[in-house]
């Protein structure tokens, strides 16, 4: 009887302390669930905001200008799901999966949070701790879900409340204005934006015909690199397909890789600047994109000289054009519309039009060097056929 009791106890000890720990990841099949806690994708943890068991974080080679914020982003799949590799396009992930993107901002060295202050510092620079951010040293933003249901994928965007203890759904968007601070003190307003759901559709509808909703950073060439995961640093496809979480993908060698806009030691001025302009204007400027009425395709694949922009003058770009006349002016990009589009905070003007409040100062330097680079001259030719020679 006594050894009865005891293993019964122990049952109940054991049931005790799995009752401690965290909540599984919860895929929520309907509906718009008000709290981001109820899908138990991220948690907060002796002041840092953790992965639950099964998330695996995730980076881009080159990733989406968003007025300086950080991303911490994330994949999470039901046990025995994996996704389909392509080498193109984004990944087929199946239903169950959820994609988690948090924006947060690094506080000013030296400074607690004061309500509005955080630190623009490159986003590369990340500041993650074996998968987890210390609150103390981040202000939290919002975290965005893309779900993929039985009918497609589904945007939600959490903001998360002045404590860091919780973020609440945002249906209608909001407007948080922020300080940035640079590292010699210098100081810039930003009114970062969280979008409407509908404004979400803005950006991951990638394909015009279909209407649908898409995922936009996992792709095999945003994916191909090193990540410093808990258990060490590991190749993403590579680790993606060990854990069960995509089938298909061959060895990351053979699969392509975008360059990373930073790297001028391992990366040319052209690789690079196409890959920031396939990562931040790609999804709409493209063959099937929102913005295909355009004729101005940047995504990673066209190669055509005046679908990218060369001596093509704009359709209907109205004040977005400042005066110039063609969409990239060979060698001055001061007379280029696109880098004047980019160069501008006024959202009569901006490209992109959404995400961003203030001016990407180091991505403009990147696609002005590579336009300055160009050789040939709109003048006295057929559009772009003086660039195709040049090239």
């Amino acid at each position: 009887m006594r050894k009865v009791r005891t293993v019964a106890m122990l049952i109940v000890a054991a049931l005790l302390a799995g009752c401690g720990g965290p909540a599984p990841v919860k895929f929520i099949a309907d509906g718009q669930p008000a709290k981001l806690s109820d899908w138990h994708v991220l948690r907060i943890e002796d002041g840092k905001l953790r992965l639950n068991e099964g998330v695996s974080p995730y980076d881009l080679n080159t990733p989406l200008f968003s007025d300086y914020a950080h991303k911490l982003r994330t994949i999470w799949m039901p046990k025995g799901a994996s996704a389909k590799y392509s080498a193109d396009a984004a990944f087929d992930f199946p239903v169950g999966t959820i994609i988690s993107k948090t924006f947060y901002y690094p506080l000013p060295a030296g400074q607690g949070w004061d309500g509005k202050s955080v630190a623009r510092t490159s986003p590369a620079a990340s500041v993650m701790e074996q998968e987890s951010l210390d609150l103390s040293k981040v202000r939290l933003i919002e975290t965005r879900l893309l779900v993929r249901r039985e009918n497609g994928w589904v945007a939600m965007p959490y903001v998360w409340n002045a404590d860091q203890s919780e973020a609440e759904l945002k249906r209608t968007g909001d407007l948080i204005s922020l300080e940035l601070v640079d590292a010699d003190g210098q100081r810039e307003q930003a009114s970062y934006q969280v979008p409407d759901q509908n404004q979400c559709a803005g950006c991951h509808m990638t394909d015009n015909r279909s209407r649908q909703l898409s995922p936009i950073g996992p792709k095999a060439r945003h994916l191909n690199r090193d990540l410093d995961y808990v258990g060490g640093r590991e190749n993403q496809i590579a680790h993606l397909s060990r854990i069960g979480y995509l089938q298909g993908a061959p060895a990351p060698a053979q699969a392509p890789r975008a360059a990373d806009w930073q790297d001028e030691a391992h990366a040319s001025l052209d690789a690079r600047a196409r890959a920031y302009l396939d990562v931040n204007c790609g999804h709409c400027h493209s063959p099937k994109g929102p913005a295909i009425t355009s004729g101005l395709w940047l995504d990673a694949h066209t190669q055509d000289r005046l679908k990218l922009g060369f001596c093509k003058q704009p359709i209907a770009a109205g004040k977005g054009t400042g005066n110039r006349r063609h969409d990239i002016e060979p060698g001055k990009p001061d007379e280029s519309i696109l880098s004047f589009r980019m160069d501008s905070a006024d959202p009569a003007v901006m490209m992109p039009e959404l995400g961003r409040s203030v001016i990407h100062r180091e991505g403009v330097a990147l696609i002005n060097a590579w336009i300055r680079e160009q050789q040939g001259s709109c003048d006295g030719e057929a559009p772009g056929g003086a660039i195709a020679a040049a090239r």
